[in-house]
């Protein structure tokens, strides 16, 4: 870890904690800084509170007062969760107040070198491959991010021989300043997360600026078949590598069913067992990076005919009867529900539902009509039932959660079909996270069993 010293005695404002504002509060304790920690949860109960009251920092909880400000605040490190409309935000920005997020303190104190991979859909499935890959090829990967142990805590245990490949969300990419990954990746931007950034160019901006502190020296690997993509990359000081699964480009390609990389054939698909077309996206964006890190032909397959997936990511939980369950509870939009459901050409039940950020289901009307059933639950159900009718689905039920939804779904299948629990919907109505709606699916199945 980098010893450094910008905020050593400076007053420095945590925002909000669970993982990421716990572990950048106690680094920054840590390096000098007199750290003030803000949580909307009250004292009582918030135990990560308590400990970094104990160990000597200011803690303030129960809600967000701005009379945090009659002290100097330096800089605010704001867990990415939190919008920029939160009223300690506001205050910040119209003082002129730094607001960034632990993304930025992970680089700041980091000797490895950055890989960022970010995109509205496919990330934590290509952030995992690109870890397999350079781990099969021993150059000595940590993975972290939104996938397995924040970047603030990860970036601490390494040093020049590591690699950090790290998940990146817009969220965390609107409080950096210096962040420079040596490779950035972007899959692709469509409309997610509104509720948050209000516009659609506010969210592709925030998306775009991983690459803003690149240089020609650094690579951006990049979806030459999304157009709003190709578009925002245009004045970017950066070397482009684009993918492709539409045409050859000067990067990774598909050819004669196979995958390229500059004119070189790196593997067969039908040897690929990672199930969905979808997924070919995220394997040529995982090909074009390891390539640039000069990874073996080897190594790539090696993985590429062993990797079946990543849990909660159209993840393989089991066959019943020969019905086979499979778990995509971290489809919380619709362009994930709807490449979930085009990864089967079986009868499919679909299992959707969950927080209602205000959007409509029409664009996921083409993709249900193929569907043998729907199942859905939580606040979008009756939104989802009416885009399902207008699909001409005829089998339509409405149950309270996730874990009542699969002994129903398996009574309305039979022998051949998939039950296919991908939400289409953010879990924060009836779930803290993705992960556990996953696995409360997995452990229902299991119970079926």
């Amino acid at each position: 870890m980098k010893l450094i010293n910008q905020y050593k005695g400076k007053n420095v404002l945590v925002l909000g904690l669970a993982k990421s504002g716990t572990a950048t509060a106690i680094l920054l304790h840590k390096i000098g800084a007199k750290v003030i920690v803000n949580d909307r949860s009250p004292m009582e109960g918030n135990e990560q509170a308590r400990d970094l009251q104990a160990k000597g920092m200011q803690v303030v909880c129960g809600g967000h007062p701005l009379s945090i400000f009659d002290q100097q605040i330096d800089v605010v490190f704001k867990n990415p969760g939190i919008p920029y409309n939160n009223p300690i935000v506001e205050a910040a920005i119209a003082k002129g107040i730094p607001v960034l997020t632990e993304v930025e303190l992970a680089y700041q104190v980091s000797e490895a070198e950055f890989i960022g991979i970010t995109g509205s859909n496919g990330k934590t499935t290509t952030t995992t491959l690109i870890n397999e890959i350079l781990e099969q090829d021993n150059q000595n990967p940590l993975i972290a991010g939104n996938i397995g142990n924040v970047a603030v805590e990860v970036a601490q245990q390494a040093d020049s021989s590591n690699i950090l490949v790290t998940e990146l969300s817009s969220f965390q990419l609107m409080g950096i300043q210096t962040f420079r990954p040596r490779i950035s990746v972007v899959l692709n931007i469509f409309e997610a997360h509104l509720d948050y950034h209000g516009t659609m160019e506010d969210y592709a901006k925030a998306k775009i600026a991983i690459m803003e502190n690149q240089t020609s020296k650094d690579y951006a690997v990049v979806n030459a078949d999304d157009p709003l993509i190709m578009k925002l990359i245009k004045n970017q000081n950066v070397t482009i590598v684009p993918f492709s699964v539409s045409k050859k480009v000067d990067g990774a390609y598909l050819k004669n069913e196979a995958i390229y990389f500059n004119d070189e054939k790196i593997i067969d698909i039908d040897e690929i067992v990672l199930p969905g077309k979808h997924n070919l996206e995220n394997i040529l964006a995982t090909v074009a990076t390891v390539k640039l890190k000069e990874v073996s032909n080897r190594s790539i397959i090696k993985v590429l005919t062993s990797f079946t997936g990543v849990k909660h990511r159209l993840q393989f939980v089991e066959s019943i009867q020969k019905r086979r369950f499979y778990n995509d509870s971290k489809a919380t939009n619709i362009l994930a529900t709807q490449k979930a459901i085009s990864a089967f050409n079986e009868n499919v039940i679909l299992l959707a539902g969950g927080l209602d950020r205000g959007n409509e289901f029409d664009d996921l009307l083409p993709y249900l009509q193929n569907l043998k059933a729907i199942i859905t639950f939580g606040e979008t159900a009756e939104k989802l039932e009416k885009t399902a009718r207008d699909a001409g689905i005829k089998e339509i039920k409405r149950v309270d959660n996730v874990e009542k939804a699969v002994p129903v779904a398996y009574e309305m299948s039979n022998e051949g079909d998939v039950i296919l629990l991908s939400p289409a919907c953010a879990s924060w109505d009836q779930y803290k996270t993705f992960e556990q709606r996953g696995d409360i699916f997995i452990n229902a199945v299991h119970k079926l069993k």
